[in-house]
């Protein structure tokens, strides 16, 4: 169901309810970054969603300065997509991390014709938005083989994803980040060994919408050999949900040509020339293993490197 303005009233009422309270300076959520709770943030996320569609930022609490990015180039804020977006199509998938002071979504948008799959991170600090990310895959800016990407229409989140696990059952956060790279070290150089993490037979993947609903086979398979280097971030953690979020970049060196799968199979890589793609990717944990994984992603020239990731760690 596309996002409206009346549906954003019920999710706007926590920030409502948390500048009511005693203490709340009139027109902020919260008074400091770290008193930004999940309800709080993810009504932050809730107003910048209208703000976006609407191609207004008086109806979001932006602070001053805001640095944006939209595929890892850093812009004026507004640009991009704030310009052309139509229809926040959905449905939403929102995370929040009061740790951190982040909130992520991942949606379906249409621009115009266009349609396409949004991945967003903000930072808000003093009950502002500080920092906006935009990861926006198109079929355009998806040219290079593969091309995984669905149509919005059908686009779903698997309900696992958004769950509350219970306080008992839940991984510490070094956990959820340990599993996160877990997932990118199987998926570097993968050879059908397993690095740091597990998985159920049954965990899905959606890459723009895309079901992949044999992970653990497809990773023991070695089918992704072709992938040179897999540079992260972990950039949110959902506790409550069990969720940690990446930002990254999957590097292909397109020297790899044919090779084996551990079947004996052969393959040939698709790859055939330096390529990368950019990223948000999340990473659902339950029981110790990971059971869902969501992720945006564009095509982006070879070694891109994000405007966000310090300069002593490119």
């Amino acid at each position: 169901m596309a996002f409206t303005h009346k549906r954003l009233a019920a999710a706007m009422a926590g920030i409502v309810l948390l500048s009511a309270m005693p203490g709340a300076q009139p027109g902020l959520a919260q008074t400091q970054a770290e008193a930004c709770s999940k309800t709080c943030l993810e009504a932050i996320m809730a107003q910048y969603r209208a703000a976006y569609l609407a191609h207004d930022p008086s109806l979001a609490p932006f602070a001053p300065n805001v640095r944006y990015t939209e595929n890892n180039i850093e812009m004026p804020f507004p640009d991009g997509t704030w310009d052309t977006v139509t229809e926040d199509v959905g449905p939403a998938l929102v995370l929040s991390d009061p740790v951190m002071g982040t909130v992520a979504v991942f949606t379906a948008i249409r621009q115009r014709r266009v349609p396409g799959f949004l991945a967003v991170r903000l930072k808000v600090e003093g009950g502002q938005i500080t920092e906006v990310e935009h990861i926006i895959s198109t079929r355009r800016n998806l040219s290079s083989p593969p091309t995984p990407i669905a149509e919005v229409e059908d686009y779903v989140h698997e309900p696992i994803i958004d769950q509350i696990v219970p306080v008992a059952a839940r991984s510490t956060r070094d956990q959820l980040i340990a599993h996160a790279h877990g997932y990118f070290d199987t998926l570097q150089l993968n050879d059908g060994e397993i690095r740091g993490t597990c998985f159920f037979d049954s965990t899905t993947r959606r890459e723009n919408g895309l079901l992949f609903s044999q992970v653990k086979a497809d990773f023991q398979s070695g089918r992704y050999a072709f992938n040179n280097r897999v540079r992260r971030e972990i950039v949110l953690v959902d506790e409550e949900r069990q969720v940690a979020l990446a930002r990254g970049f999957i590097d292909h060196k397109g020297q790899l040509d044919t090779y084996l799968l551990t079947d004996g199979r052969e393959a040939t890589s698709i790859f055939q020339e330096p390529q990368s793609w950019g990223l948000l990717e999340a990473f659902k944990v339950n029981d110790g293993c990971i059971s869902a994984v969501v992720a945006t992603f564009y095509q982006a020239p070879y070694y891109t490197v994000s405007p966000w990731t310090p300069p002593e760690q490119r």
